[in-house]
């Protein structure tokens, strides 16, 4: 069966669902995080009045205590924790009935002049990991660990647990590479996959949505000239095309610098908390404090608004 559409979006995750999402609230000229907010209430843990402590790898006792309530460039900050399940079904909710093809995988992309033909599977999804092993065997390994984290993990519901495999890009890379060519772009994880020591892979794909939505909604609002119309469809199709690249190169240039501060930082980070060595060990509870300041600044980060005009103002 063939299908034409004019926005193809692969991928149901965090940054899929909200530049879906920015989509349809800017088309309807509506705010996009009033309905979202709402699903969370009662399921976010607030960590407005909590400290990060830090502990010395050598003596083992806490060696220097931060605020998570700091103030920040844009104001003061506020954190919280929000199940990555939660979210992606309340993105979901907000999203027009039939928006989402479930069990469909991408195979090939495939030139077709102005436009790509996406050619999917059959329909079939690959066999998931059993959640129940994968707590047992996550239980296994965590043998060493106290009790009291071993509880968490023995607590925790099946449905609550995920395999999700983790992936590095090299910094220069995004620098370097290319986020956009020509109609097609990457965003989330397909632009930036980090390692976990930020905790800023999923904020960073919201980000990525509402950006990657504002671009494109911008060259969309746009209608064609005149002369353009009466012409050839061909000249049409041109027209469109070139919009919707510069759109992206748009895209592109605003996210390209934020994606490799973050995963810069990031590895960093991992690489100085999770090397051993005595030499290591003393660099890591002298700079305790300035690594743990890491997290909340980048997280202090502004990226505008959806609608594209009080992005604009």
């Amino acid at each position: 069966m063939e299908t034409v559409e004019d926005i193809v979006i692969v991928g149901a995750g965090i940054a899929g669902l909200t530049t879906s999402l920015g989509l349809h609230r800017h088309a309807g000229n509506q705010k996009l995080g009033i309905g979202i907010i709402r699903e969370f209430e009662g399921h976010w843990i607030c960590l407005h009045n909590m400290e990060i402590v830090v502990t010395s790898s050598t003596s083992g006792q806490p060696s220097s205590e931060r605020s998570l309530k700091a103030k920040g460039k844009h104001g003061e900050n506020e954190t919280r924790c929000v199940r990555r399940k939660l979210l992606l079904e309340a993105l979901e909710k907000e999203l027009p009935s039939g928006t989402i093809r479930f069990s469909s995988k991408v195979v090939s992309v495939e030139e077709s002049g102005y436009f790509k033909l996406v050619h999917l599977d059959d329909g079939n999804k690959e066999v998931e990991d059993d959640p129940a092993k994968m707590k047992q065997f996550v239980l296994r390994k965590c043998h060493e660990l106290p009790d009291r984290v071993k509880a968490v993990l023995d607590n925790t519901p099946l449905d609550g647990i995920i395999c999700s495999p983790l992936r590095y890009r090299h910094p220069w890379e995004v620098l370097w590479g290319n986020i956009s060519k020509g109609n097609v772009c990457v965003a989330g994880d397909a632009l930036h996959p980090m390692t976990p020591d930020l905790g800023q892979g999923g904020c960073a794909a919201l980000e990525d949505g509402i950006v990657l939505a504002r671009s494109i909604a911008e060259v969309l609002k746009k209608t064609p000239s005149e002369e353009i119309e009466e012409t050839a469809a061909g000249e049409l199709e041109k027209e469109e095309f070139k919009s919707i690249e510069m759109g992206l190169k748009k895209f592109a240039k605003e996210r390209r610098w934020r994606s490799f501060d973050l995963i810069t930082t990031a590895y960093v980070v991992g690489s100085i908390q999770q090397s051993e060595g005595k030499i290591m060990n003393l660099l890591r509870d002298i700079f305790s404090v300035y690594l743990a300041g890491l997290l909340s600044k980048r997280a202090d980060f502004d990226f505008g608004k959806l609608t594209i005009s009080d992005h604009m103002q």
